[in-house]
């Protein structure tokens, strides 16, 4: 068998995994055009690289298809259900940072905590007859977030493209979105609550836990983790 490495297939993710790992001694490299997902790796013996959207990174390390993955944080918690159990944290990548928040409308003055919006959310459903509707991808996180901070009356409506523009296009009356800067919510008219974070993410490199292993497998991966400490 050999170890499989499942990382980010473009652009600035990509390159900085790369580079983390070259740093550690272990050098990645798309193996033809950018078209291609196939790689290579030098440095050290029994691994494989395979290229993939961080999308699909979390699901093929729950299905033990790859030993390895670098993905977000925000990605493999809200795609995978006890997700810990799972998947093993192995190092935090230090890039790649942004933040999951809860975000209003500014003009939502007397709104700045989850208690307020709890408060909103039960007066918009008498008055219109129809639950407060919060616009995510993040469905599962959104939901656990706002189970635990005993928001009750609202919907969450699943947003295919621009989050914060669902406000404006009358989709939804709140987002709960990833932000790296909050530029764009400001663009938007829109502020985060106060205890908004529902989640830090960055990239962060994860060990599949239910993944078959072989002798040499296991001494591939235990040179790995000596070399990201």
């Amino acid at each position: 068998m050999t170890v499989k490495l499942g990382v980010p297939s473009k652009g600035r993710l990509m390159e900085k995994t790369f580079h983390w790992f070259a740093e550690r001694g272990i050098h990645l490299a798309r193996a033809g055009s950018e078209r291609e997902y196939a790689g290579r790796v030098e440095g050290i013996c029994n691994l494989e690289l395979v290229l993939l959207s961080a999308g699909e990174i979390p699901r093929e390390l729950a299905a033990g298809r790859i030993h390895l993955g670098v993905t977000g944080t925000d990605l493999v918690q809200e795609k995978l259900a006890a997700w810990d159990s799972r998947v093993e944290t192995l190092a935090e990548l230090g890039f790649g940072h942004a933040d999951l928040v809860l975000a209003v409308p500014r003009a939502w003055v007397d709104v700045s905590t989850l208690d307020d919006l709890d408060a909103v959310a039960a007066a918009f459903r008498a008055e219109h007859g129809h639950r407060l509707r919060i616009a995510t991808k993040y469905h599962r996180l959104t939901r656990d977030f706002l189970r635990a901070g005993g928001v009750a009356d609202y919907r969450l409506v699943d947003s295919q493209g621009a989050t914060e523009g669902t406000i404006k296009n009358e989709t939804a009356e709140a987002i709960a979105d990833i932000t790296s800067t909050g530029d764009t919510l400001r663009a938007n008219h829109l502020k985060l609550l106060d205890d908004g974070l529902i989640l830090r993410s960055q990239a962060t490199l994860f060990r599949a836990r239910g993944a078959d292993l072989d002798d040499a497998d296991r001494a591939t991966l235990s040179e790995i983790v000596r070399r990201v400490g």
